[in-house]
């Protein structure tokens, strides 16, 4: 009976299981990603969490103590060295899961399992925008506000000034030159009429 039981078997055998889960063990911290089902990965995140966590105390007992469930000196080495340093300041989660489609064989959901600080698109550190019931951003906020009315007012004002001057001086010009063949025009059509009309007297 399996009264309480209520981990995942894999379809395994005791024996079988382990020696999966340490191998995957093994190639998650030597690779930081691998791609698996997500009844594996969450079994394995299961698994490796805690030996995670005794890595952090770098002495000859936790190295046995993880050893015994890995089996491989130079998962062994990489998981106290570069891991254990990088993992230093985080208190437990060391491990996400990201889900995928589904594998076209068996059509059983497939997923990434990997470690969380190696991963640069999700630690970089952006500024977060959740909003504070005190008032401690409000301060910097209302500077901002006001600097920015100010740098607006001067530009306002330096752009005004010349704008309206070489207005002013285009809308001008241009009626002068206007006026100007205007009144050549009238002058030439009266000469010519004074000159046909003394012809026509002339004639008469």
């Amino acid at each position: 009976m399996r009264h309480g039981k209520k981990f995942n078997h894999l379809s395994r055998k005791a024996a079988h299981r382990k020696s999966m889960l340490a191998n995957m063990a093994c190639s998650l911290i030597e690779h930081k990603r691998i791609k698996t089902t997500l009844a594996k990965a969450k079994a394995l995140r299961v698994y490796i969490e805690p030996l995670i966590t005794k890595s952090k105390n770098d002495t000859t007992h936790s190295r046995r103590v993880v050893f015994s469930y890995l089996k491989q000196k130079q998962a062994i080495t990489e998981l106290f060295g570069e891991i254990s340093s990088k993992v230093a300041e985080r208190n437990g989660g060391y491990i996400r899961i990201l889900k995928l489609s589904n594998r076209l064989g068996d059509n059983a959901q497939m997923c990434f399992i990997e470690l969380v600080d190696y991963n640069t698109d999700y630690t970089t550190n952006k500024p977060s925008s959740k909003k504070s019931r005190r008032g401690g951003k409000k301060t910097s906020t209302n500077t901002a506000v006001v600097e920015d009315s100010a740098v607006v007012e001067d530009v306002s004002v330096v752009e005004d000034a010349p704008v309206v001057e070489d207005v002013s001086v285009v809308e001008d010009a241009p009626p002068v030159v206007e006026d100007a063949p205007v009144v050549e025009e009238t002058t030439g059509n009266e000469e010519t009429n004074d000159t046909d009309e003394k012809k026509e007297n002339s004639k008469g």
